[in-house]
């Protein structure tokens, strides 16, 4: 397989991007998994991995997980109880080696404990109810870590439980995986290893694969002109369009003048095209949605009737520029006084072009732009570090799930709020979704939250993308997730025909 960029470090727990979590998730194993042949990932689609079996406690406060005996990291050491244990004490800041990063602590907000209750029963305590636990517990980005090794051995070494043993990392060249002999789960997995060889020119990675030297893309990174051209120069390739559950958003670094404006914010909202982004950028596939993933696929997404009440979804784009030069105006900025921003985003194609777009999107309305192009090597810290203006991002959530998406991304200090953002009574809402064990109610209360989120302008959804994998024939055994990017690549029962 190809791979589209060169990771910080192999360090799940650490990073926030997929080129870390699709090389590494078939190095480890969580204490339950989203069933790797069930498209849509959702509570109903769990399986037991770690864990064969957990309970719920009658007041929905503590969730009890009886583990695996037998089960071995890669050096040989046992897993037990006390690897869970220390993997969540790590993730809450509580052990003497500490994560270089943390992007996933705010997911762990409501809980209060995990305990080791002998060698094969792990506990977690909560503060209140939260039903949605299983369902982060869940993702690929939840793997349990062993307690003999440090968080800064893991970073270049990793040592997991899964089907496949870490056996290289060589910055800008490659990332190799080889087979677990000794995996836990008989017969598995099929492939002797794989191969990641980091190419970072899109069109240079796709004519290798349509030469025949990959056996798959990197999943869902085949944008749709490019798809386009894989089914033109090879028909025989298997390809496989999804909503990736990862938005194109507008950042705005909330805690530098002059975009703690809310009404500077709202005025950029209301520039946007949508439409025009997705004509140009994927020949009409994405989809319009706020914060969450808009139905068919996503669970949560607002209902069009709701969107289209929200500042910036008016069909009639130059009705909404007009509302937006007028806030610049009182403001002070107009044609013979512009705003002059620096535009931050990452430095890879599909970054820089739908930059380029959104620069000129925003210069209709009096904001002139120049493009910062970061590494991604430096991108996420330069953001935690609220080291921009504004800027564009993907936003990729892992878990079709509110209490990922809102508690990663919007309560005070949590180091994926990249804005800046921080409203307690926000926070409070947050938290009366999350309680509730009723979907529908649920659904209710999380529009309310999107609605406002919007209305506040507080980060600018521009579209859900649309993004395609694409293999060879002989690949066999392989589901793509229609939600999201980050939980479908354990490729236990991955095996290639030929």
């Amino acid at each position: 397989m190809y791979h589209w960029d060169s990771p910080p470090s192999m360090s799940i727990h650490e990073e926030v991007t997929i080129s870390t979590d699709v090389p590494m998730m078939g190095v480890f194993n969580n204490l339950v998994l989203f069933d790797q042949h069930v498209a849509r990932n959702s509570l109903q689609s769990i399986v037991p991995e770690l864990a064969p079996a957990w309970s719920w406690s009658e007041d929905g406060k503590e969730l009890t997980f009886k583990l695996r005996p037998g089960v071995k990291w890669h050096d040989g050491q046992p897993f037990t109880a006390r690897d869970v244990e220390c993997t969540w004490n790590l993730l809450l800041g509580r052990t003497a080696e500490k994560l270089r990063t943390n992007p996933r602590k705010s997911w762990y907000q409501n809980l209060d404990n995990v305990t080791a209750d002998g060698d094969y029963v792990a506990s977690f305590q909560l503060k209140r109810p939260q039903p949605a636990l299983l369902a982060l517990l869940a993702s690929g980005l939840s793997p349990v870590y062993p307690c003999h090794v440090p968080p800064r051995e893991m970073r270049q070494h990793p040592i997991g439980t899964g089907p496949f043993k870490f056996v290289a990392f060589k910055p800008n060249e490659s990332i190799t995986v080889a087979r677990n002999p000794d995996y836990w789960k008989p017969g598995r997995p099929y492939l002797d290893g794989i191969e990641y060889t980091i190419i970072p020119n899109r069109s240079t990675a796709q004519l290798a694969f349509i030469a025949g030297k990959f056996d798959m893309t990197f999943p869902t990174r085949v944008t749709v002109p490019l798809l386009r051209d894989v089914r033109s120069q090879m028909p025989q390739a298997v390809c496989d369009l999804e909503t990736t559950n990862t938005a194109r958003s507008l950042i705005v670094n909330h805690t530098a003048a002059p975009f703690d404006n809310p009404d500077i914010r709202k005025a950029m909202a209301l520039a946007l095209d949508r439409k025009a982004f997705i004509d140009i950028l994927s020949e009409g596939e994405d989809r319009i949605g706020g914060l969450m993933l808009p139905p068919p696929e996503g669970t949560w997404g607002l209902p069009p009737e709701i969107l289209a009440t929200l500042p910036g979804y008016d069909p009639d784009v130059e009705k909404s520029r007009v509302r937006a030069r007028g806030l610049m105006s009182a403001l002070g900025y107009g044609p013979d006084k512009p705003l002059k921003v620096k535009v931050a985003t990452r430095n890879d194609q599909e970054f820089r072009d739908t930059s380029v777009i959104l620069m000129d999107q925003l210069k209709q309305i009096g904001i002139d732009g120049d493009l910062d192009l970061i590494e991604t090597v430096n991108w996420f810290s330069r953001l935690a570090r609220k080291d921009y203006q504004i800027g564009f991002i993907f936003s990729l959530t892992s878990v079709d799930d509110p209490d990922q998406l809102l508690y990663e991304n919007y309560t005070c200090g949590a180091e994926r709020n990249y804005l800046g953002y921080c409203d307690r009574e926000m926070e409070r809402r947050f938290d009366r979704q999350s309680i509730e064990a009723d979907q529908e109610k649920r659904k209710q209360l999380v529009w309310e939250i999107d609605s406002k989120l919007q209305q506040d302008a507080v980060r600018p959804i521009i579209a859900h993308t649309r993004w395609a994998t694409c293999w060879q024939p002989w690949v066999r055994g392989l589901t793509i997730m229609s939600n999201s990017v980050y939980n479908g690549w354990r490729f236990e029962d991955v095996w290639l025909d030929k």
